[in-house]
């Protein structure tokens, strides 16, 4: 596939590596021209410009920060529509660092629906730390997932299984506040020096 990813961070470079090494065609860019060469030397892919990362994609990885969701969207044109009809997997957790609380009204990923008019936004990859992805000897996990459209679900499930993990659809995106929910109850737990395992029962 050939995918762009707007994000410099680390989970856009664990994810670029991994789709890469799986064949895919992957471009990088953010708001930092020269962090985004920076990570695509390090990774092996190709960094571009926004509006030029999101442009001609089967899917666009947008892996920022909640807080520079907007100036990157903005800066690739999203609000023109650069985005309509892409699959946009959205990894974001808009809460409080350290406390897990959300910081918006409606899901996250809803808002991102309405800042990219016509992408199919796919919530996906919020729930695990960048070194998760792409580890040859990582433990399996289950993606859960939300989407409104079917085939933007089966490009993100196939991505999923690239980065190594097993897709689950959990129905669609007015169901992005209940997952964005979850990461915020494990992310409290965890900075309050607690298993969040511990505190899920294991079923069956």
């Amino acid at each position: 596939m050939r995918i762009g990813i707007l994000g410099t961070g680390t989970v856009a470079g664990a994810l670029a590596e991994s789709w890469s090494r799986k064949g895919h065609d992957v471009e990088v860019g953010g708001r930092s021209a020269a962090k985004a060469q920076a990570l695509a030397k390090k990774v092996g892919v190709r960094a571009a410009p926004p509006r030029e990362v999101v442009r001609d994609k089967d899917a666009v990885l947008l892996a920022v920060l909640w807080d520079g969701v907007e100036d990157v969207l903005r800066s690739a044109g999203a609000a023109e529509g650069s985005l309509s009809g892409t699959p946009l997997i959205d990894p974001t957790n808009a809460v409080e660092h350290g406390v897990g609380v959300l910081l918006t009204s409606t899901s996250a990923a809803e808002r991102i629906a309405e800042l990219a008019p016509g992408a199919h936004v796919v919530k996906a990859f919020h729930m695990f730390a960048a070194d998760q992805w792409g580890k040859e000897d990582a433990d399996p996990v289950t993606v859960a997932m939300c989407g409104d459209d079917a085939d933007a679900l089966r490009v993100v499930g196939e991505l999923v299984r690239d980065a190594g993990g097993a897709p689950a659809v959990l129905g669609p995106l007015n169901r992005a506040r209940q997952l964005e929910e979850a990461a915020g109850f494990v992310i409290g737990l965890a900075f309050s020096g607690f298993d969040p395992n511990s505190a899920v029962p294991r079923v069956g």
